[in-house]
């Protein structure tokens, strides 16, 4: 009997296949010339950005926008040292990617070949779990563990680096259809007694607040966690990761929480008894000075990661597991309800005293009102990702988000020029989607190189430059901390319009408030890539904002 032998490069892109990956987003280089040979009759799509560092940010972007495991692939030395940033980007915010990396031949490793790059060391920090094959035999192996890593448990990127000698190495295909791992074995289910526990402390609560996180959106929890807030009567605030979560324009919304959040979120959670946090970690820009956060409340946690638990802030009840099995539990085990009705009242004044708010001007464009105008241009279908800074801020205040997987943004790495490889990404995984990045003038240039990879795969992405000639976010510090020392924070930028068709794309500059909604239904009109470039209030700030070590309801509520 005839056993079918397989090389590396070509076991790799059957592994990849068994994992049902449809899209790859990589670069060549001469340490993965077997795999892309093999890529040449493969039947999986692969996209070519213009750096390796677009490749991962549109990976985590098409994982973000489908909840599955997105996939990129680079060559040894740089090509896998820039994949980092976008690595470490997806561990932050927990996305599921997988990164695959050529090596220098395995026998050449440590000697300092050339493009050689100890690149399982680089990401030991940034990966949840990375692999260097050293054997062909157990390369289907590593595939299918690393897939199972990435998306289990708290999800996060897996690298996979594999040298160019094991990509030409043959051997048996055999494709292993279960996984175990001995020392991984992450927790589903609650433990009983802690939710019972749970319901019970629920149910003697007057001023219960749910405090959700992106851990709600990767469990699909966001069904068990609205029947709960309804059937509580109690409020929802949200981290930037959680966006979507919830319903944005559900009576019980009380938007985004933390450094930029609304200011009747941070007044509710700093009042309140109890906090039912889901999937959500208690970072710094959620909490602010932690000595004095939410100083009045028992906290119930609900967390996949118990790495994450009592990690920031102290927990009552501690509850372990996959969200959407803990809520379902959880909504069986839940009694006695709790009389929120004074609660909600307090809610409702302080929703009318502190509504988010801009002064409006008839001759000025308010980068406000361009989000503003964009949802309601989308009727709030669109995908809408964005850069880092006071873009990103705005885009999370104004645009109304009900459903989840519709605002993709880097969260804890906060990684300028996430936003146009991202929406690529996001693009290529929902084709038919409206996908907005809402962009900085600065933060667009860091990929901006991307526009090339929309225009040649026709992935046909709108982009809305809040253009106002800074670095928006640190001159915003540098003005309301360092005595307007704007240092080093004033952009020269280029003729986006003019870029923009050098690449093939779309360019519309937008001066005048009046022509701000014929812009954009222009744009989403247009069957192409299309910049827009909005000339905005140049020192507008983000309101609110909590100062850095400052607690959460000392909030800087100045008018725009």
């Amino acid at each position: 009997m005839n056993i079918m032998k397989l090389n590396g490069a070509k076991i790799l892109i059957e592994s990849l296949k068994k994992e049902g990956v449809e899209v790859i987003f990589g670069y060549p280089g001469g340490q993965v010339l077997p795999i892309f040979d093999a890529l040449y009759d493969a039947d999986i799509k692969f996209i070519l950005p213009r750096h390796e560092q677009g490749a991962a940010h549109a990976a985590d972007g098409y994982s973000r926008a489908t909840g599955k495991v997105g996939v990129c692939l680079a060559t040894s030395g740089p090509g896998a040292t820039n994949l980092t940033t976008g690595i470490a980007n997806a561990y932050m915010d927990s996305i599921p990617m997988v990164a695959i990396t050529g090596q220098v031949k395995s026998f050449l490793i440590g000697n300092d070949a050339f493009q050689e790059a100890d690149v399982t060391g680089v990401t030991r920090s940034i990966t949840k779990h990375n692999f260097l094959v050293k054997d062909v035999k157990e390369l289907a192996k590593t595939i299918r563990e690393a897939f199972y890593i990435a998306s289990s448990g708290r999800p996060g990127p897996v690298l996979i680096d594999i040298p160019s000698d094991i990509q030409q190495q043959e051997t048996e295909f055999i494709w292993p259809e279960e996984v175990s791992i001995r020392s991984y074995k992450p927790t589903s289910f609650g433990h009983p007694g802690q939710i019972k526990k749970a319901a019970k402390l629920i149910a003697s609560s007057k001023k219960p607040l749910i405090y959700a996180g992106g851990g709600v959106i990767t469990s699909e929890a966001y069904r068990e966690l609205r029947k709960l807030a309804e059937k509580l009567n109690a409020p929802v605030t949200w981290t930037l990761m959680g966006i979507g979560c919830f319903p944005a324009t559900h009576k019980l919304s009380l938007g985004m929480l933390g450094m930029h959040g609304t200011a009747y979120a941070n007044h509710a959670i700093m009042e309140s008894d109890l906090i039912i946090a889901v999937g959500a970690r208690f970072d710094d820009r959620v909490t602010g000075r932690l000595d004095k956060f939410a100083p009045y409340a028992k906290v119930i946690h609900i967390d996949i990661d118990p790495t994450s638990i009592s990690k920031n802030v102290r927990v009552d009840i501690p509850v372990v597991g996959d969200a959407k099995n803990i809520l379902g539990q959880l909504l069986e085990d839940i009694d006695k309800l709790p009389d929120t009705s004074e609660w909600l009242k307090t809610i409702e004044a302080w929703k009318k005293k502190y509504p988010l708010k801009y002064q409006d001007k008839k001759d000025v464009i308010k980068p406000q009102y361009v989000v503003e105008q964009i949802y309601e241009a989308t009727k709030g279908n669109a995908i809408i990702t964005t850069e880092v800074g006071q873009n990103q801020m705005w885009a999370a205040q104004w645009y109304k988000y009900d459903y989840p997987r519709t605002f993709l943004s880097s969260g804890g790495l906060g990684t300028m020029g996430f936003g146009l490889p991202a929406a690529m990404g996001a693009k290529v995984g929902k084709p038919d989607a409206i996908v907005f990045d809402i962009a900085g003038d600065g933060s667009i240039q860091m990929n901006i190189q991307e526009l090339a990879t929309c225009v040649c795969n026709k992935i046909h992405v709108k982009v809305a430059i809040l253009n106002n000639g800074y670095l928006g976010m640190v001159r915003q510090w540098q003005e309301l901390f360092y005595k307007k020392r704007y240092s080093h924070t004033t952009l020269v930028n280029p003729d986006f319009v003019k870029l923009a068709e050098a690449y093939g794309a779309v360019g519309i500059r937008v001066t005048k408030k009046e022509d701000v909604r014929k812009a954009i239904e222009k744009a989403i009109s247009i069957d192409n890539t299309v910049f827009i470039d909005f000339k905005v209030e140049e020192e507008e700030n983000v309101y609110p904002m909590v100062p850095a070590g400052e607690a959460l309801n000392r909030m800087i509520e100045g008018l725009a």
